[in-house]
């Protein structure tokens, strides 16, 4: 059955049919948060968040984009909103990055066979210098580099998402590997 179809059927009272947009779509809205937020409990909620305020807004979805679309616009939007309102969460992840304390679900590299513990130490710490330069984005850059790398979506779908041309994003994309270029290496040089 297509989105549409659905949003017809919940729109004329049939509640439960949400259930399909959810099954269908709580992957990618939990990688975008998880995307900017970087922590797998956090991004559980807000994921949580992002359909209840979708089922709240769907008498406003008009359909001038597909569902996907506008449901990735909800989930950036909070995912932002998050960490605006939240300066202590930056302050939690800086101490758990400080203190070492790893959660289920946060970015990591798996462990392989063979592979001794400093080669492990030293990728995790990789991946936290990652997440930190990512974080430091200017807010539209690193919301085009979430969404084209951490949900694999053409620059045509994040225009539309992010309401602006494919050029933009394209330039937008470029000025945040550039920076994350700048960042990471200097990163490696401490």
């Amino acid at each position: 059955m297509a989105d549409a179809e659905i949003i017809k059927l919940i729109l004329q009272g049939d509640k439960e049919k949400f259930a399909l947009l959810v099954g269908q779509y709580q992957k990618l809205v939990f990688r975008t948060c998880m995307g900017f937020l970087h922590d797998k409990d956090d991004s559980e909620d807000l994921t949580q968040d992002v359909f209840i305020q979708a089922y709240q807004s769907l008498p406003r979805f008009r359909g001038n984009a597909a569902f996907s679309t506008w449901l990735y616009r909800i989930a950036v939007n909070a995912s932002l909103n998050k960490i605006r309102k939240s300066p202590m969460m930056l302050i939690k992840q800086q101490f758990d990055n400080f203190a070492g304390d790893k959660k289920e679900g946060e970015l990591s590299v798996p462990l392989t066979d063979g592979e001794d513990p400093e080669t492990i130490m030293i990728r995790d710490e990789h991946v936290k210098w990652v997440q930190r330069a990512l974080d430091s984005l200017p807010e539209n850059q690193r919301t085009a580099i979430v969404l084209s790398k951490y949900d694999d979506l053409p620059q045509k779908e994040i225009a539309e998402i992010m309401d602006t041309t494919e050029g933009a994003v394209e330039a937008l994309l470029q000025r945040a590997k550039k920076n994350l270029y700048k960042k990471l290496a200097a990163q490696r040089r401490i």
